[in-house]
């Protein structure tokens, strides 16, 4: 699978798959980044894609210091079942 981009234009994290694009909108602040939407094409759902998208968008808060704030219900999600990433979650 391709690797997770950040889309600074489109404020949006992005992972091409099957033919498709998922992406994970956010909003940043000075100190975290806040993901307030993600969205798998409805043909790709069930694959693991969206998983893969947050894993990728956290890797890149991660990298670049910042906290993240899940502002959907899958981050929220995500973050309860990954405890690996307990350390940027804010």
């Amino acid at each position: 699978m391709a690797a997770v981009r950040d889309n600074k234009t489109e404020n949006r994290f992005e992972l091409d798959a099957g033919g498709g694009l998922a992406f994970a909108n956010y909003r940043r602040t000075p100190s975290a980044v806040i993901i307030t939407h993600t969205e798998t094409p409805r043909a790709l759902r069930g694959r693991g894609i969206a998983s893969e998208l947050v894993k990728g968008a956290l890797e890149l808060i991660r990298a670049d210091g910042h906290k993240v704030i899940a502002g959907c219900g899958f981050v929220v999600d995500y973050l309860r079942k990954h405890p690996e990433y307990a350390d940027i979650a804010g």
